[in-house]
């Protein structure tokens, strides 16, 4: 396992991110301990989590994910072996059961902080995310900005102020955005940098074979400015692996199937393209999942990707792509797909 340390800190993560968010729902608490377990043997250091996990989120099961990573620390005592990230859950979803208000107000981020600290069992949390912008700006299934009217006030001073005193409490290392854009991310780093604020380290958004969208904009900030992607989703729900290609049907307990409103990975473009990325990974002796894996991971930008699984087997696959590194031949043919069918999954 390779390790990076995540920018501007001296943390270092492993380049695999255990993803959390099936547990509580997919994934009982015993089969989140082992997968916490198994990752950690694996060298896989680092977890990422979220207040309103597990997905998809429902007041029954709100902070159902925290808890099974909190029952993991306490039964194992490994939480100084584990960076940790979660998130506050921003305004652009209906999750009213979390707090009377979901912004990034003092008050809010308070709540939100102490309370994912008494979930997760642990004094301090090492990242802490935004997990959607305040303003109205990102859609799943949307290609790029669309305008239109909405009330928000920039606050981002005020939100750099209270994330500014829970690291000099002690109760977080450093900060992160999540499903941001490029203007939030310079508008965030603008403000650091002139009233000596912390500063962004990390970026988590979605980035696949299937949507690259990240590389318009965001990529080169992350370049020059040194933060670190966290890409969430490389396998686009399974669908890059593969194994949807010969029916959905056959996969009863695929997440697809399970929760079909999270179809912006099954487009009618995105199976074509899916055939051509399998048909480039089979004629180099490789799985699509080696293949999509690979791919992230060179990316100079991506500091860890983010992978979950809802069984050991699939952990294990996963973790052991990211030995594999592709030629510079893959990589232009992987390019000459994304020419054919440039991001057909937004």
């Amino acid at each position: 396992m390779k390790y990076n340390k995540l920018p501007h800190t001296d943390i270092k993560v492993s380049e695999v991110c255990l993803g959390t968010m099936t547990f509580g729902q997919q994934n009982t608490e015993a089969e989140g301990h082992g997968q916490m377990d198994f990752a950690l043997d694996n060298g896989v250091n680092f977890f990422d989590t979220a207040e309103m996990y597990s997905v998809p989120a429902h007041k029954e099961t709100y902070g159902s994910t925290e808890k099974i990573i909190g029952s993991w620390f306490k039964k194992s005592g490994k939480r100084e072996k584990v960076v940790l990230a979660s998130k506050i859950a921003g305004p652009n979803a209906n999750f009213g059961y979390m707090r009377e208000k979901l912004d990034f107000s003092p008050a809010s981020l308070h709540h939100a902080l102490d309370n994912s600290l008494k979930r997760l069992q642990t004094d301090y949390i090492d990242l802490y995310q935004l997990h959607w912008p305040e303003r109205k700006t990102n859609v799943f299934g949307q290609h790029g900005y669309k305008v239109q009217d909405d009330a928000w006030e920039d606050n981002i001073h005020e939100v750099l102020m209270t994330l500014d005193g829970f690291v000099k409490s002690g109760k977080i290392k450093t900060i992160g955005l999540s499903n941001e854009n490029p203007w939030g991310l310079m508008r965030f780093l603008e403000e650091s940098k002139y009233h000596n604020l912390p500063r962004v380290a990390t970026v988590q958004n979605p980035y696949s074979l299937l949507n690259r969208q990240f590389e318009v904009g965001s990529a080169e900030i992350c370049h020059r400015e040194n933060i670190g992607l966290l890409p969430y989703s490389p396998l686009g729900f399974g669908v890059l692996t593969g194994k949807f290609l010969n029916g959905i049907e056959k996969h009863p307990k695929a997440r697809l199937n399970l929760f079909p409103q999270y179809n912006r990975y099954s487009s009618e473009q995105s199976v074509a393209a899916t055939r051509m990325y399998n048909e480039i990974a089979i004629k180099n002796g490789l799985s699509l999942t080696q293949m999509s894996l690979a791919f992230i991971n060179q990316q100079s930008y991506v500091t860890s990707t983010i992978i979950g699984a809802t069984s050991i087997p699939q952990l294990k696959e996963n973790i052991e792509a990211f030995t594999i590194k592709l030629s510079d031949e893959i990589l232009k043919e992987i390019d000459e797909v994304q020419a054919i069918y440039p991001n057909p999954a937004p």
